[in-house]
């Protein structure tokens, strides 16, 4: 989405100084390559041009510019990134870009409005401060949080935005207000405690409203969060994030726990690696966000049978998205927020002694089988298809070695050899959240495929970008595939960028292989495109003879023959 801004911001801030807040960067000839951050590798395939001002992973085939690598990174919409840019570029969007600033900008400032109404509110409402006494928020962490509640009136806050100037139709975008079929404004929290719930830089983006008990019935959610809004999306913000993000990345964990009283307790007793997921179901934009920061993972969910279904459903997910992940169980407490208020002192040991995944399913599914009581289990139906619920969270395990250990660990304690636990884990269905394609959930789309002739030609371009000299491969143009052909005549006139976005991107990726190009030797590059280009020369001849043949031109046939034959004749 290309404008007059986001120049403007690109002219002002450098890529390789914005990247090093989030990445190693090592010198790679006139470029820098660190390990990419969007997949797992061990060598470092992720290339930054100072130049150009874009990156590019040879390994996932993402790439762009600063404002890519942001929206990537963050999980943020253009616009988003637009606004945080600018800020670090100390451009006044507003000015520069009105409807961008009212796509978003319009909506942050009503949520913020809401927050600030939701806070004032709470001051008067001594029914609600009396429900956070009892659930032993103090006054501290409610203040740090901007914790509010929403009077059971159904138009209060509507109104209250539309006395500030706000437009109706802005406030229900923004996820506040319904619009009902006769075309009535109602509060979409009405009675009930209220979390802001902040996007990554801080700045509120939605509410999780709680009912208060006195207005708990069957038909009512206890829990409501804001409706999806260009702002708002559950599957990408988690709640507590904007603050723990140092502590998480601090301790190399994460106490991920479902709702916001989890989160708060945890916070207010010193456990500030924490996050909630605001009672909706963890997704691999989540973890994404959380294993930039992290390789541990502990999970402690309700302990009710819903509970523990979403708590085993993160750890397979988590497992997938290689975390190492542990279960912090609390005994007799239902949730976390009870174990904290119940015990205080025992609360941050609860956590630091959470014990491995692995651990926790072979407790929950096959403790009347484990040691001594091994052997009578073998016969045992059910037993077996415990067993094999077991194997399939096993085999979900993203690291080769850990999955190993664990399987050698089952195999001791029920008695069967490790390499029959293998074979009949081979016959469990993968669990579906494993992550066979995870890299094209991040890519989006297939990165385009290249001939071993057009990969030959750029890798030679290359190496002409890095020595700034074009004279040496001269002689292998003709070999080039026309669009290499075509770039070569731009980069030799000194040329970085082309009118073409699709030859400006091919540009952008001869550019940054230049910096990776050490050791390779051109001239055997030249002798292998020779090659190829003689390959495919061959096979078009032979096309062009059948063609001409199907269609009785003698005079196309001799042409193609002469041409065939006198390769033949060259050793082409």
């Amino acid at each position: 989405m290309p404008g007059a801004p986001s120049e403007l911001i690109k002219e002002k801030l450098d890529i390789v100084e914005f990247l090093k807040g989030y990445l190693t960067l090592q010198p790679a000839g006139k470029n820098f390559k660190a390990l990419c951050p969007f997949h797992r590798e061990k060598t470092p395939s992720f290339m930054v041009s100072p130049d150009r001002q874009s990156w590019h992973c040879f390994g996932c085939s993402l790439g762009g510019d600063i404002f890519s690598f942001l929206m990537q990174y963050e999980n943020l919409e253009f616009v988003e990134a637009l606004k945080v840019l600018a800020e670090k570029a100390g451009i006044e969007l507003r000015h520069a870009s009105p409807s961008d600033y009212k796509l978003y900008g319009l909506l942050y400032e009503i949520n913020d409005a809401a927050k600030v109404f939701f806070v004032r509110e709470l001051e008067s409402s001594s029914g609600a401060r009396a429900y956070l006494e009892r659930r032993s928020l103090t006054k501290e962490t409610i203040g740090e949080f901007e914790i509010g509640s929403a009077p059971d009136n159904p138009e209060a806050l509507n109104l209250h935005l539309i006395h500030l100037g706000y437009r109706p139709e802005d406030i229900v975008r923004a996820g506040l207000v319904i619009k009902t079929e006769r075309g009535r404004h109602i509060d979409r929290f009405r009675g009930r405690i209220m979390f802001p719930i902040h996007n990554h830089f801080g700045k509120v983006a939605g509410f999780t409203g709680r009912v208060m008990p006195e207005h708990e019935t069957e038909g009512i959610g206890k829990y409501v969060n804001s409706s999806e809004s260009p702002i708002f999306s559950k599957s990408k913000l988690l709640y507590g994030y904007w603050k723990s993000k140092p502590f998480i990345r601090g301790e190399n964990a994460v106490f991920l726990v479902e709702g916001q009283m989890d989160f708060l307790m945890s916070w207010q007793l010193g456990v500030k690696h924490a996050v909630a997921t605001s009672g909706t179901a963890l997704t691999g934009d989540h973890l994404r966000a959380l294993r930039k920061l992290a390789d541990r993972l502990i999970v402690s969910f309700d302990t009710d049978e819903a509970g523990l279904a979403a708590g085993e459903r993160a750890i397979d997910l988590a497992e997938a998205h290689d975390f190492t992940v542990s279960v912090a169980a609390f005994k007799g407490s239902k949730d976390p927020a009870e174990a904290a208020a119940k015990d205080p002192r025992g609360f941050g040991d609860g956590v630091k002694n959470a014990r491995p995944a692995p651990e926790h399913y072979f407790e929950r599914y096959l403790a009347p089988y484990l040691g001594a009581q091994a052997a009578r289990g073998l016969a045992d139906a059910s037993f077996r298809r415990k067993l094999r619920t077991v194997l399939g969270k096993l085999k979900n395990i993203s690291s080769a070695v850990e999955r190993s250990l664990w399987f050698r660990e089952l195999g001791k304690r029920i008695g069967i050899e490790e390499q029959v636990l293998l074979e009949e884990a081979n016959a469990v269905e993968a669990n579906p959240t494993r992550r066979d394609s995870a890299d094209e959930a991040v890519r989006g789309e297939e990165p385009r495929t290249f001939s071993r002739r057009e990969l030959l030609s750029q890798r030679l371009l290359a190496h002409c970008v890095a020595a700034n000299d074009f004279s040496h491969a001269a002689a292998s143009v003709v070999h080039f595939d026309p669009q290499s052909q075509e770039m070569y005549e731009i980069l030799k006139r000194g040329e970085r960028r082309a009118p073409a976005p699709a030859m400006d991107a091919l540009i952008n990726l001869v550019v940054l292989q230049a910096g990776s190009v050490e050791g390779e030797r051109p001239d055997e590059l030249k002798r292998y495109l020779a090659e190829e280009y003689a390959k495919e020369r061959r096979r078009s001849l032979t096309e062009a003879i059948r063609s001409a043949e199907l269609s009785g031109d003698e005079a196309a046939i001799r042409a193609a023959l002469a041409e065939f034959q006198n390769r033949a004749g060259n050793g082409a």
